[in-house]
């Protein structure tokens, strides 16, 4: 009998996870919220459960007996894994409570205040009219976020004292625990390096450059390894180790999204999961390894001790298919420019599909290839012009 395997959904982000659970000999089950999930079809069994919610997943994890879990790429996924995992006594997952502090934003802040790491200082929030009392104390601009949401779900940059109160209201609308945090602005560009944390150890790191198309906080393309990576790197580094030494995290993958402005930078947020639009694909072709395997050997409590000794190598990244305006998807044009730097694609766009919210809604992800750094910046610069989406 194999051993059973949850993985906390099955969309598209998540097929590099059930393809390595199925490589590595499980029977793997899936829960979500959308039957018509694409990475559903992967997956040896399937049960219409909402992941986000903790209880209801796990009754049905008791249920069916699973032997381990994995979180999807999604925030409430990796919380619903660990939760499950502590209730269960499975390995491979961090304490509940510390996975919730390091994927709640407000926790987050409250956290790093400990262990001095980089980031910006922030003030949490549980209603408008408490937030609204400490305007004075706001140095504008400020960033206003849910404290449990990703893609941008929420965030605004507020300008001025007359523009807080209608974010406020905004986020507070959107934030499922009714949470925001307010915090500085700090001006950079936006990067990510991914991880492996193997005994409170980084022992391989991954860069790149983040890129959003029409919405500012909805990462679309990213291209690697990051600009101005050496500057930052070995703190970014200590800093995931001070973590880690402090919270006693267990081995696996450790995502770190920062911003940079010359040698200084700030980290955004921290995650222990798979992040999304197929992102290991990128990790494997410059690193020459199979990332998604060692997520999921982490997260089963598998032995990672033989980790490789690999390093991020050549010019290589991603981007996502979206439109610039709701609508009837006509085609999908890509310019003969860009064809010969696709290494591998996955789509799921047809003519006549209905595209109602541009701002969040992909239509397919291409893995992209690059002869030199000049080259990965110049048509990284033009993507969306590369890969154009008519919409009438």
């Amino acid at each position: 009998m194999k051993k059973k395997l949850l993985i906390t959904n099955c969309g598209f982000s998540e097929i590099p996870l059930i393809m390595a659970a199925k490589r590595l000999g499980f029977y793997v089950i899936s829960v979500g919220n959308n039957p018509l999930s694409f990475g559903r079809k992967y997956v040896d069994e399937y049960h219409a459960i909402d992941f986000s919610n903790i209880k209801d997943t796990l009754e049905i994890a008791r249920h069916l007996k699973i032997d381990a879990v994995c979180s999807s790429a999604n925030d409430f996924g990796i919380l619903t894994a660990s939760y499950i995992a502590e209730k269960m006594c499975l390995g491979g997952h961090d304490p509940y409570e510390t996975t919730v502090m390091l994927h709640h934003k407000h926790k987050f802040k409250e956290l790093i205040k400990h262990c001095n790491i980089h980031t910006v200082p922030a003030y949490n929030y549980d209603s408008v009219a408490t937030a609204m009392h400490d305007v004075n104390k706001f140095e504008f601009p400020v960033i206003i976020k849910p404290i449990d949401l990703t893609g941008g779900k929420g965030v605004a940059v507020v300008q001025s004292k007359m523009e807080l109160e209608a974010m406020l209201l905004r986020a507070f609308s959107v934030s499922k625990s009714k949470k925001i945090i307010i915090e500085s602005f700090f001006s950079g560009t936006q990067h990510s390096m991914t991880a492996f944390l193997l005994n409170k150890k980084i022992v391989f790191t991954y860069s790149d450059n983040e890129y959003s198309y029409l919405n500012p906080f909805l990462v679309s393309t990213s291209a690697g390894p990051a600009l101005g990576f050496e500057n930052v790197k070995q703190r970014l580094i200590e800093d995931s180790e001070k973590l880690a030494e402090y919270l006693n995290l267990v081995d696996g993958v450790f995502h770190i999204q920062y911003l940079q402005n010359g040698n200084d930078f700030s980290i955004i947020e921290i995650t222990r999961r798979c992040s999304g639009d197929l992102y290991p694909y990128p990790v494997n072709h410059a690193a020459g390894i199979t990332w998604e395997d060692w997520i999921v050997k982490a997260e089963t409590g598998m032995d990672c001790s033989d980790f490789p000794a690999v390093q991020q190598k050549g010019f290589c990244g991603r981007h996502c298919l979206m439109a610039s305006k709701n609508g009837i998807l006509d085609d999908v044009v890509i310019s003969p420019e860009i064809k010969g730097n696709i290494f591998d694609e996955l789509t799921w766009w047809n003519k006549d599909d209905v595209v109602s919210d541009y701002m969040q809604q992909k239509f397919g992800i291409y893995m992209l290839q690059y002869g030199s750094e000049a080259e990965m910046l110049e048509k990284t610069k033009r993507i969306t012009d590369l890969f154009k989406v008519n919409v009438s």
